[in-house]
C-alpha cells in the first residue's frame, strides 16, 4: 500500500519504515525515507531542543577509512536531515 501512494502521486513524500523493501522504493520514486528509530529519537526529543545539539561518540568502532570529506553530509543524509527538521 505504501509503494502504490509513493508512486501513484508524485509528490515528495517523508515514508517511515524500517522495511529496506519500502525504503528503497521512496528513495527511487523521490521521496525521502526515514527508519522507525530516527522518527522515534525525533519524537522524544524536547521542544526547545536545537537542531545542532549532539551526543560526544566514543571513539570505538569508528576507525573505518572512508572517501570524500568527512564532514559532507551524503545526498541521502541531507535529505534525510531537511526531512527530520519539518517534522
Amino acid at each position: 500500500m505504501i509503494k502504490r501512494i509513493v508512486s501513484a502521486e508524485k509528490k515528495q513524500w517523508i515514508v517511515v519504515s524500517s522495511d529496506r523493501e519500502i525504503a528503497d522504493h521512496a528513495w527511487a520514486n523521490g521521496s525521502v525515507a526515514l527508519s522507525a528509530d530516527d522518527f522515534w529519537n525525533i519524537l522524544e526529543r524536547p521542544q526547545g531542543s536545537r537542531a545542532g545539539d549532539f551526543e560526544p561518540i566514543e571513539d570505538a568502532g569508528y576507525d573505518l577509512k572512508k572517501k570524500g570529506s568527512p564532514r559532507r553530509l551524503s545526498k541521502k543524509e541531507k535529505a534525510k536531515k531537511r526531512a527530520m527538521s519539518k517534522l
